[in-house]
């Protein structure tokens, strides 16, 4: 467990089969992307702005960068599109949003953003939540723009080596993408959380993993955030993200917490996975399961850090 005090700002963009030894210059355009994103979601927090700005601003620079499963880097699904999700929540309140299979929305998080303050609703799906993105006037792209060759042929080989490569976790060559997620506490001792992914390669009829369900994949309260990234299905049928917050909440330590959902209860399930932790003290973790985790955080010593195996390097 890792413990500071002022503002602190954990990401990730994903975890599973990665190849710890990726070529420098896919290793540079991986660090140089979480660079920004740390850069931008702290820049907000330093000036003392809310927690849900910093993961917003932190998100949408991920979604933008090809290299993760989200935004535009998203993963086909069987019949060869793009379906994106995404989940907001605020820690205080416990207000949150949610959107899933949205095809032409270029920052799946900025619309989440929305729903949450702009409707009655926690989560929107399809069509209806393209349909509110339009009366929002948020960005709207054709769906080529999510179209990348690394993806697509992804897939192809997902539809010939059948399903179980589909899972994401069985094809080292495009396992260096993922899910992308953040979590923030602000100088108010507010915390918040932001997830995308584009889920699964060679998903079908409508699948929806846990990165929009609020308590599996997203969660925040007024003691605990999280963001997970891994296999979907055992994250739901744990509520993982739920379950490492009332760990928290019931006097563990964010380290153990997260340790036992993630490193555990998951695992023995046959999931696996990642994610990261942190608590209101700022206190935090990122456990993960697999070879690695794309990750990075900045706390209040201002000093920003990247990892994506067990190693770890300041930016």
């Amino acid at each position: 467990m890792m413990t500071c005090h002022g503002p602190v700002l954990l990401i990730h963009g994903g975890a599973g089969v990665i190849q710890t030894d990726l070529h420098q210059d896919r290793r540079a355009t991986i660090c140089k992307a979480l660079s920004r994103a740390l850069r931008e979601g702290y820049a907000i927090l330093q000036k003392d702005g809310a927690a849900l700005d910093a993961v917003t601003a932190a998100v949408v620079v991920l979604e933008d960068a090809p290299c993760f499963n989200a935004g535009k880097g998203a993963v086909f699904t069987h019949d060869g599109h793009n379906e994106l999700d995404a989940a907001v929540m605020r820690g205080v309140d416990r207000a949150a949003a949610a959107i899933a299979g949205v095809r032409s929305v270029r920052n799946p998080v900025l619309l989440a953003r929305a729903v949450l303050e702009h409707s009655p609703h926690v989560m929107l799906l399809g069509e209806g939540a393209e349909a509110f993105a339009a009366h929002r006037g948020l960005q709207q792209v054709e769906p080529t723009y999510f179209h990348t060759e690394a993806r697509w042929q992804q897939l192809q080989r997902a539809l010939q080596n059948g399903p179980q490569s589909a899972v994401g976790i069985s094809d080292p060559e495009c396992a260096y993408f993922g899910t992308v997620g953040a979590v923030a506490l602000d100088r108010h001792g507010e915390l918040a959380v932001a997830t995308s992914t584009g889920g699964m390669t060679d998903k079908r009829w409508g699948r929806v993993g846990d990165s929009p369900i609020i308590g599996a994949g997203t969660y925040a309260d007024a003691h605990c955030a999280v963001s997970a990234t891994g296999w979907g299905e055992y994250y739901i049928r744990s509520v993982a993200a739920h379950a490492i917050c009332v760990r928290v909440a019931a006097g563990q330590s964010v380290e153990a917490a997260a340790t036992a959902v993630i490193n555990q209860e998951i695992p023995a399930m046959g999931g696996s996975g990642g994610a990261i932790v942190l608590g209101v003290d700022g206190s935090y973790a990122l456990p993960f399961n697999t070879e690695g985790m794309y990750r990075a955080w900045v706390s209040g010593t201002g000093a920003p850090h990247v990892a994506i195996g067990n190693d770890e390097e300041k930016l």
